[in-house]
């Protein structure tokens, strides 16, 4: 692979983690005082990972050595000054210093925006690699862009592969035969295809260039957030049988007059913006700024109601709505409990919802704007 984002896609016991760590150790060995970072979602997740492989790669070809090892840093540095440190995603170091070399393990679990700031600190060569478990941003985002390329992996590329390994593997094939489950998983991980995740929510929608004039615009509905979460507000319009939804706020620490300066400068002064009732003050707040928003109508399994109702329309999302899209790809059912949805992944999707259910819910549209509730 020659272009800058390198790009891995693949199933399981491909081989890709042991082959980029392997790349990049004889990188370190022939380049002094490079610098490379080796990112994961969690810690706990590199200690299992990425950095268990590396030391394990090291070891086995007599290239470690203590002494070089900062264990508490995570961080190895060569005789010839070369380093490669792990970082975790949801830490600080994650966004701050700069680097030569990246390498994103597992990308599909670490969220768009940090990935932009880890590449933007990056000078020179970018590995993402993932098990294409859904579609996420770096079908999106990065390998829509010319410096970027693609390799698909499997098991078949790895001769190194044990025996039983193998043979656990093709054991499911027999499996996919009668069963949606095992299908998906092999395509998967025995292909290295994108598939669906198991029990998420949506699965009706596809990707859009650009809003066609003869979409009717319904409204906005927005969920509010400040530290944690963004700020998110999702047009939504009717064309024919479909829904077409674009994503247009998706922000942290938006204070309500911020808020109410995006409202306008995006053209959607007069609404109607469905919001969050949980937020009434924030709600009356904007709504003195002259911005027709309204508190959605909730009542007792609301969110299930609306889901439904949601789940009875094709999507077509906008390519530049990367966050709604991620949230379509991973909002998923409870293992615990299949009729209710994980609270993750949701702003976006709870913003479209608001809308959806006062514009075309029997319960919202049978109520004229003055007699929403802001009852829970």
């Amino acid at each position: 692979m020659t272009k800058r984002k390198k790009v891995v896609q693949g199933g399981s016991s491909a081989g890709k983690t042991i082959a980029i760590l392997a790349i990049l150790i004889d990188r370190a060995i022939k380049t002094p005082d490079i610098e490379i970072t080796v990112v994961g979602a969690t810690v706990p997740h590199l200690k299992g990972g990425a950095m268990k492989d590396f030391l394990k790669i090291m070891k086995q070809t007599n290239r470690y050595k203590g002494d070089n090892w900062n264990i508490t840093n995570s961080k190895y540095t060569f005789s010839n000054g070369a380093v490669i440190e792990f970082v975790n995603a949801d830490g600080d170091k994650a966004v701050g210093p700069r680097r030569d070399v990246l390498y994103v393990n597992e990308a599909n679990l670490i969220n768009f925006e940090t990935y932009t700031q880890l590449s933007m600190r990056t000078s020179k060569d970018i590995y993402l690699d993932f098990n294409p478990v859904n579609r996420f941003w770096v079908h999106d985002e990065v390998l829509t862009e010319k410096d970027s390329e693609m390799i698909i992996l499997t098991y078949r590329d790895n001769e190194g592969i044990p025996p039983f390994v193998l043979e656990e593997l093709l054991s499911k094939r027999k499996k996919a035969d009668t069963s949606d489950y095992w299908k998906n998983w092999c395509t998967v991980y025995l292909d290295g295809e994108v598939g669906m995740l198991e029990g998420v929510i949506f699965q009706n929608w596809k990707s859009i260039d650009t809003i066609p004039f003869e979409a009717k615009l319904l409204g906005y509905g927005m969920d509010f957030g400040f530290t944690n979460d963004p700020t998110t507000m999702i047009a939504v319009y009717k064309y024919n049988s479909q829904l077409i939804l674009d994503e247009v706020i998706y922000q942290k620490g938006l204070l309500n007059s911020q808020i109410a300066t995006m409202i306008k400068s995006v053209g959607a002064k007069n609404g109607p913006i469905y919001a969050d009732s949980s937020e009434p003050k924030s709600i009356a707040d904007i709504q003195g700024y002259g911005i027709g928003i309204y508190s959605v109508s909730k009542g007792k399994d609301s969110v299930k109601a609306g889901l439904q109702l949601m789940q009875e329309y094709d999507f077509l999302v906008t390519n530049k709505s990367i966050h709604l899209k991620e949230e379509l790809s991973k909002y998923e059912w409870s293992k615990k409990d299949p009729s209710e949805p994980i609270e993750i992944w949701n702003h976006c999707i709870d913003a479209a919802r608001y809308l959806v259910w006062m514009q075309l819910g029997s319960r919202g549209a049978s109520k004229p704007i003055s007699s929403f509730t802001m009852d829970y």
